[in-house]
């Protein structure tokens, strides 16, 4: 592993900038490259076809072109249903992110507990498999929203979103049995922690909102190391798939995370959608789609028990370097 890795953070949008701030507290010293796919945004509108013949040759090239140590792909959607298919092709590690069932029952003492995401994620065989799995007995209700990214995204931009449109998306969130009420939520969308304080503020009792965007973060450093205590901070840029230059409002709030280097308009000369095509995966080529052994932080901070989170294997090539722990 390089002195100072790069590290290369990928979503459909902006939503990711959640995950890439605390992977950039756990590791400052490495550089920082975070891609946003905001041509094909949102990429919950796509059919898992045609996500993976996006995904799959834009991946290439952005490998191609800055040559990471480790990427992290920032986006539920994104890791269910494109992830095998980047491990299965490409040797460099990957860090998926998934909904974080486990440690919200887990943490639950109601046990009634929600999941709040995409329509795409909620309406996944993956998810009710994930709820299956690690519900330990929790009522789990599944919340689909439509416009609850596209919000985060404006209110990052500084246009102003009405705050009863956020209360009527995490409405069916809370549900009441007798003297029962949901306690925990599940954000199952990078998107949606940059708005957490309003769906603090509306949420008509507390609850505990479970982030995984922390677990992540140490899985790259169980993954590459921890930081080096005397290096300076590395450099970190944005680059966005669509040819619409960022307004000033966004600069700023990139600048925010401590993105002050911005490029718009990439489109990989050798992608093409349309001819875009992926070889289907041998036997031993399929992947678990999960992430290793991490504990999310919930919405305000506090540490849920940590839970066995999901965890990703390796291709079984003998040629192939094991950067995963085995399972």
């Amino acid at each position: 592993m390089n002195q100072r890795p790069t590290i290369l953070v990928f979503d459909s949008g902006l939503g990711g900038l959640t995950v890439f701030r605390e992977i950039v507290k756990a590791r400052p010293d490495a550089s920082y490259v975070y891609a946003a796919d905001d041509a094909f945004f949102p990429y919950g509108q796509h059919g898992e076809a045609q996500l993976v013949a996006r995904v799959v040759p834009l991946m290439q090239e952005l490998l191609a072109a800055h040559a990471p140590d480790l990427v992290v792909i920032a986006c539920n959607t994104a890791s269910t249903l494109v992830l095998p298919h980047l491990r299965a092709r490409f040797a460099v590690p990957f860090v998926g992110t998934v909904p974080a069932i486990k440690p919200a029952c887990m943490a639950s003492r109601s046990r009634l507990v929600s999941v709040l995401g995409t329509e795409a994620t909620v309406q996944r065989e993956y998810t009710r498999a994930l709820i299956r799995d690690f519900g330990q007995g929790c009522e789990v209700t599944l919340v689909g929203s439509a416009h609850l990214a596209r919000l985060a995204e404006s209110a990052l931009r500084d246009i102003a979103i009405d705050d009863d449109a956020v209360a009527r998306e995490i409405a069916p969130c809370f549900v009441a049995q007798g003297d029962r009420r949901t306690d925990a939520i599940v954000l199952a969308c990078t998107h949606y922690p940059l708005l957490l304080e309003r769906l603090v503020r509306r949420a008509p009792w507390p609850v505990d909102w479970i982030d995984p965007a922390a677990a992540i973060a140490r899985r790259v450093t169980d993954l590459i190391g921890p930081a080096r205590t005397s290096a300076a901070h590395g450099a970190a840029r944005a680059i966005f798939t669509s040819a619409i230059e960022p307004p000033p409002s966004l600069a700023a709030a990139l600048a925010r995370f401590g993105i002050d280097n911005i490029v718009a308009g990439v489109r990989p000369a050798k992608f093409d959608n349309k001819k875009s095509s992926v070889r289907k995966e041998t036997p031993d080529e399929v992947t678990e789609r999960e992430m290793d052994a991490a504990g999310p932080r919930n919405g305000s901070g506090r540490d849920v028990a940590d839970p066995a989170f999901p965890g990703g294997r390796d291709r079984k090539d003998e040629k192939r370097r094991r950067y995963d722990r085995p399972l």
